[in-house]
């Protein structure tokens, strides 16, 4: 195994690793850190105190008393300041270095549906860039909140959504970025993506007097009413910034 630094671009997978694997799953037998490490060429252990020390940049860490290592490397700085400047661009970078270093074509590295994609050229680049991205977002969402939806806390994948909180229509800049996202079963992203509820700055559930007027009484009482007013399950990483909450309590809420 090497015992030279680490390169830029060994920086920029670890920090991809860490967006996309639950905090608590940080060590050196998680199989995606075992692969991770097989790729680079790194030992297990190497490379999950490489994705623990990026927690001493992340804020909410922080507040946690979570580190890794006080000092860390330059690397680490660089790669964070790097994604959190751009996610949109450094993202499908890093996914492209991931693939080449996999040796696998940068559609079947992200496991992206390919099947209606049209012939090679710009469009087809346009919309595999788009589809790249979005599943990193999804993962990265999911796992931030550790596969469960965060007002319900229900833990069925195929039931759970990583929903915008800007829409992805509205701003590209924040398309990428995990803390622009929720873990939302299918019901109550549909209603946060509709304004039919919001979660304010502070991470109350509120639910809009249109949703209130037209549910049923026995349907919002089953589905909604156990939650109104209570605080979301925050994520162990990327927590929703109340920035992107005050956009959505302002512009796509329905008071």
């Amino acid at each position: 195994m090497q015992k030279n630094n680490w390169t830029y671009e060994e920086h920029i997978l670890a920090f991809n690793l860490y967006c996309k694997i639950p905090f608590p799953k940080i060590n050196s037998n998680y199989p995606p850190i075992k692969e991770l490490a097989f790729i680079i060429g790194r030992t297990n252990g190497s490379v999950a105190m490489k994705l623990a020390n990026f927690a001493r940049l992340d804020p909410f860490q922080k507040v946690r008393n979570v580190s890794g290592l006080s000092q860390g490397a330059k690397g680490e700085e660089i790669v964070w300041n790097e994604f959190n400047n751009n996610w949109e661009e450094v993202v499908y970078k890093s996914e492209q270095i991931l693939a080449r270093y996999k040796n696998n074509s940068l559609e079947y590295s992200s496991d992206i549906i390919t099947s209606d994609l049209p012939p090679p050229g710009k469009e087809r680049e346009a919309l595999v860039k788009i589809r790249v991205n979005q599943a990193f977002f999804r993962k990265s969402v999911i796992a931030s909140y550790n596969f469960r939806c965060c007002i319900t806390n229900i833990a069925i994948p195929d039931l759970l959504i990583a929903g915008h909180i800007i829409p992805w229509s509205v701003e590209s800049e924040h398309r990428t970025n995990p803390a622009n996202g929720l873990c939302l079963n299918a019901l109550h992203d549909k209603a946060f993506d509709k304004g039919l509820m919001t979660i304010t700055p502070d991470y109350e559930i509120k639910y809009s007097e249109k949703l209130l007027k037209e549910t049923d009484k026995t349907d919002f009482e089953n589905f909604f009413s156990p939650y109104q007013n209570k605080k979301i399950r925050l994520p162990q990483k990327f927590h929703p910034l109340a920035e992107f909450l005050e956009y959505h309590n302002s512009k796509i809420f329905m008071q």
